[in-house]
């Protein structure tokens, strides 16, 4: 298909024309090494200026661990301390409602959240079907304190809540008892962008709200002034590429003060007795940042925030819904001679309320699936990066795969099964069903022309 054909469907791509400057001037190795990318939901790109603006601060500095008042901790406590300004102001975050703490990513930052909550019989988690793994586990620590936990289920086609169930499902908050719900902005499966409105409705009807926004916050301008979820995880490399091993949790300092630590560790405390056998822990942030926090790699968020505020959020968000529409369009009307259709898409057709990734199943002439681990493969030969397997989504995946509940109760009861399962274990269980999809996610600096290869490489698949 023609750019110019493109470009009449989608007219507003030409106001992302500062996207393929900085491609070719910051990200040109991609170009250079032949590199199709198309796994921004999986990880973000850095650009060349990020490393060496951060270089060049290692090198013409002396930083030391910020817990003293030396002159090199010090020097090393301002830059940490200016980074995490960066980010409540990149989030448009009040410094008097909301504190960042440092992690080494989203699942550390709600692991905070798990073990610290203050679950209790009477007590409820709430989650929907599409959570990340890291979200889901947080019912662990739910169940081990006697809360109840429950899923809040998706709908096919496209994926999304029916809204009159949620209302049902927060109902049941209990008065006088610690209730969390917990959703993603934007499902890392589907790609649905579920409502922020529902923060304040959740809020209103007793529930705490932890809306995980590692895959939202790439693309979308989260604004913590209109909406004010109590916990936001998030990882830093999945919205600007450099450094990896750094996320944080956005707090409110309400919410903060609601959690009960269960251990303490050097840095989160103001003093500990081993012969009194007592401990006081430190205020705010720094009663859940264990240990040193990565002081010479922190400095490189504020780079990349930086970097992401002189493109602007509104440019990468139209480039991406306007790639991600001629995606959609273009791969679901790719048909076998025998009319049977390639792929079968999971989540919505449109780009109305949705994001970069497209996820979906490629069949054969005889519409037979085609194992989502051959079509990596494929894809691997011609330098195409895109993702495989459930994405650590796996309500998600069970919706749109059709794995039922009795599959699923059977596999897991199974002889051998009890403490161990393989992958394969897994797809045996479920009768040759696929187990996965194929995930490809369009990104900031992706362009029309990898769209066009990919769509290529499909046609390649045709029969």
């Amino acid at each position: 298909m023609s750019f110019a054909a493109f470009l009449q469907q989608y007219p507003t791509y030409t106001t992302t024309q500062k996207l393929d400057t900085l491609r070719a001037s910051d990200y040109s190795r991609l170009d250079a090494t032949g590199q199709i990318y198309l796994d921004y939901t999986g990880g973000g790109l850095y650009a060349d200026s990020q490393v060496r603006r951060h270089q060049e601060i290692l090198l013409k500095g002396v930083f030391g661990n910020p817990h003293s008042s030396n002159p090199t901790s010090m020097a090393a406590t301002r830059l940490v301390e200016g980074a995490r300004e960066h980010v409540l102001r990149f989030f448009n975050a009040d410094p008097a409602e909301y504190e960042v703490i440092f992690t080494p990513n989203a699942s550390g930052a709600l692991k905070i959240v798990g073990e610290a909550y203050p679950f209790a019989p009477g007590g409820h988690y709430l989650l929907t079907f599409d959570n990340h793994n890291s979200v889901n586990g947080i019912r662990e620590f739910a169940h081990a304190r006697g809360a109840a936990v429950t899923y809040v289920p998706l709908a096919l086609p496209d994926l999304r809540i029916i809204e009159t169930q949620l209302d049902g499902f927060l109902d049941r908050a209990r008065p006088g008892h610690n209730n969390l719900f917990a959703y993603p902005a934007q499902s890392n499966f589907s790609s649905v962008k579920h409502p922020l409105e529902w923060i304040a409705k959740a809020q209103q009807q007793g529930w705490d709200v932890l809306l995980d926004a590692a895959a939202f916050a790439p693309t979308n301008q989260l604004d913590l002034t209109r909406y004010k979820p109590d916990f936001v995880p998030l990882s830093f490399y999945k919205i600007f590429g450099y450094p990896t091993g750094l996320g944080a949790l956005l707090a409110k300092r309400t919410a903060l003060h609601k959690l009960h630590k269960p251990w303490f560790a050097g840095g989160t405390i103001t003093v500990a007795s081993v012969q009194g056998d007592k401990y006081y822990l430190a205020e705010g942030h720094a009663a859940f940042e264990d240990g040193t926090v990565d002081y010479l790699n922190i400095p490189a968020v504020e780079i990349g925030l930086q970097h992401m505020e002189s493109i602007g959020m509104e440019i990468i968000s139209e480039r991406v819904r306007c790639l991600t529409g001629w995606l959609i369009e273009h791969l679901t009307e790719l048909t076998h001679s025998t009319g049977v259709k390639l792929v079968r898409l999971y989540g919505p057709a449109s780009t109305e309320a949705r994001g970069g990734a497209v996820t979906a199943n490629f069949f054969d002439k005889n519409g037979r699936p085609i194992d989502h681990r051959s079509i990596e493969e494929q894809a691997n030969k011609v330098n195409i990066s895109l993702r495989t397997g459930c994405f650590c989504n796996p309500g998600a995946g069970e919706v749109a795969l059709g794995i039922s509940r009795v599959e699923l109760d059977v596999c897991f009861n199974g002889p051998g099964h009890e403490e161990r399962l393989t992958i394969d274990d897994f797809r045996l269980c479920i009768d040759g069903k696929s187990s996965g999809a194929v995930r490809i996610s369009v990104g900031m600096v992706s362009n029309f022309q990898d769209i066009e290869t990919f769509l290529n490489f499909c046609r390649g698949l045709l029969q």
